[in-house]
C-alpha cells in the first residue's frame, strides 16, 4: 500500500503543487460499512455513485446539470468497480424514468443480476446472484428496488424507490449543495437504508471534485512540441473526461466503407473485432473512428460489430455521415449505449456539417497501417481499415484530449 505513494500519477499530482521536496507520508482511512445484517449476508438496501454534473445525456429531455447517479442494490462495490457480467441502473436525476432502454425487455436485459455483500460467516466480500441472498424474506421493502413480471420473476429496477419516495430529489439537492461548497461539480459516493419505520438514510460516504481523467501530461507550445490538431468535435461527447496519449487508432475510411456490399461491411465489423480482442485489455488506449453507428444491426447505417468484439476499446468516434445521401443517426439512446457507460468508455460524435467540427482524413490515410501484419487475410480490406499504432520510436504521438462539461473533444498530433 505504501508504494502507491510513488505512482506515476501521484508523483505528478505533488509535482503540480509543489510538494515534490516534501516528506512523503501515507494515510489509512477505515470507515464503518453501511448496511445492515439480512440472515447471513450483511450489504446497504442501496448504493452507489452520484455526479453533479451528468456527463451521459442521451436524452433530450435530460438536463445534465441535475446530475446522476449509478444505482445498485448491495454494496456500492459493484457500482465503483466496473463489473463486465452485470449492470447498474443509470438515473438522470431531473428525468428519472427516462431510460436508455427502449422496452421494458431490454431494461432487463441491462439489468443487475448479481450483488456484492459480506459474507458474515467466512468474513469475506462475495458476488451472488441476488435472488440467492434475498431467498428468506427479513423485512427488506424488495417492493422499492424490485419489479416482478407476470410470472413472478423479480428484477432489479429500483422503479418504485424513484418514483414512489423523495430519494432522488434528495440526492439531487445533495449534489447541488455539495457542488456549491467545492465551486466545481463533484462526485460522491454514497448508501442508502430505509428504517423498519419507513423513514431512510442516505450515507454520504465521499466526496471529491469531478475532474478530467489525466493519464499523462498533454505538452503545451512552450514545451518546444507544437501540437497539430487531426480532429475536433463539438457536441455529443459522452462519458468521462480525459486526457491521455492512445496507443493505437483504428480508422475506417468513410468513402472507402460506403463502396462496400453489404456482406463486405459484416466482414470489415469481424476483423475489427479481431483486431480489437488482440488488443491488450490492460492498454486503455485504443480509439475507434468509422461512419455511421458502432454496433448498428444495419450495414447501411454503420458498422455491425457486437459491443463484446471491441469493449477492449477506450474510445469510439461515430463519424455521422455514411455517403452524401444518407446521415444515420447516433447511437445515443441504444442498448448499446448502456455497454458503453457500463465499460467506462468515452463516445464522441463528430458531425461533419457542424461548425468547429474538423478531421484532417488525409493524415489519417496516409499512415502506416498495421492491418495486413496483423492479419494477412484481411489485406482485401487495407484500403478500407486503417490500423495506426501511436507513441511507438518511430511511431507518431497522438493525445485524445475530451471535455464532457464543455461538450468538447479532439486529437492532437505532437509534431
Amino acid at each position: 500500500m505504501y508504494a502507491s505513494v510513488l505512482d506515476e500519477e501521484a508523483l505528478r499530482y505533488r509535482q503540480r503543487r509543489g510538494l515534490l521536496a516534501s516528506e512523503e507520508r501515507m494515510a489509512l482511512l477505515v470507515m464503518r460499512v453501511s448496511g445492515a445484517a439480512h440472515g447471513r449476508y450483511y450489504f446497504p438496501q442501496a448504493a452507489g455513485v452520484g455526479l453533479s454534473y451528468n456527463p451521459y445525456v442521451w436524452h433530450g429531455d435530460i438536463d445534465p446539470r441535475a446530475g446522476l447517479v449509478r444505482l445498485v442494490f448491495g454494496l456500492g462495490t459493484r457500482a465503483v468497480d466496473r463489473s463486465d457480467d452485470d449492470y447498474t441502473r443509470l438515473v438522470a436525476l431531473n428525468a428519472v424514468a427516462r431510460r436508455p432502454e427502449a422496452s421494458f425487455e431490454e431494461a432487463c436485459d441491462h439489468s443487475q443480476r448479481r450483488m456484492d455483500c459480506l459474507d458474515l460467516q467466512s468474513g469475506s466480500l462475495v458476488a451472488l446472484p441476488f435472488t440467492d441472498v434475498i431467498a428468506e424474506p427479513d423485512g427488506l421493502p424488495l417492493d422499492l428496488y424490485l419489479t416482478r413480471t407476470e410470472q413472478g420473476q423479480p428484477w432489479i429496477t429500483f422503479d418504485a424507490l424513484l418514483a414512489e419516495t423523495p430519494v432522488a430529489a434528495d440526492l439531487r439537492q445533495m449534489l447541488k449543495l455539495l457542488e456549491e461548497a467545492f465551486a466545481q461539480p463533484v462526485d460522491i459516493e454514497f448508501a442508502l437504508n430505509f428504517l423498519a419505520d419507513g423513514t431512510y438514510r442516505i450515507h454520504l460516504l465521499q466526496c471529491r471534485t469531478f475532474q478530467i481523467r489525466r493519464e499523462g501530461s498533454l505538452p503545451e507550445k512552450e514545451d518546444g512540441r507544437e501540437l497539430q490538431r487531426l480532429l475536433a468535435a463539438h457536441g455529443a461527447v459522452i462519458g468521462v473526461s480525459r486526457q491521455q496519449r492512445l496507443s493505437r487508432i483504428i480508422y475506417v475510411v468513410r468513402e472507402e466503407y460506403a463502396k462496400l456490399p453489404e456482406q463486405a461491411r459484416y466482414e470489415v465489423a469481424r476483423v475489427i473485432g479481431q483486431l480489437c480482442r488482440k488488443h491488450p485489455e490492460a492498454d486503455r488506449g485504443l480509439m475507434l473512428i468509422g461512419p455511421g453507428r458502432w454496433g448498428t444491426s444495419s450495414p447501411s447505417l454503420g458498422i455491425p460489430v457486437r459491443f463484446t468484439e471491441i469493449s477492449h476499446a477506450a474510445a469510439v468516434c461515430e463519424v455521422v455521415a455514411m455517403h452524401e445521401r444518407l446521415i444515420p443517426d447516433v447511437s445515443l439512446g441504444t442498448h448499446f449505449f448502456n455497454d458503453l457507460v457500463e465499460h467506462d468508455m468515452l463516445y464522441v460524435a463528430y458531425f461533419p456539417q457542424k461548425a468547429g467540427n474538423q478531421v484532417d482524413a488525409a493524415w489519417f490515410e496516409r499512415q502506416a497501417s498495421q492491418l495486413v501484419a496483423e492479419l494477412p487475410e484481411a489485406a482485401a480490406l487495407a484500403v478500407v481499415i486503417r490500423v495506426i499504432d501511436c507513441g511507438g520510436p518511430a511511431a507518431p504521438t497522438v493525445w485524445l484530449r475530451a471535455d464532457t462539461t464543455k461538450q468538447d473533444a479532439g486529437l492532437f498530433l505532437e509534431v
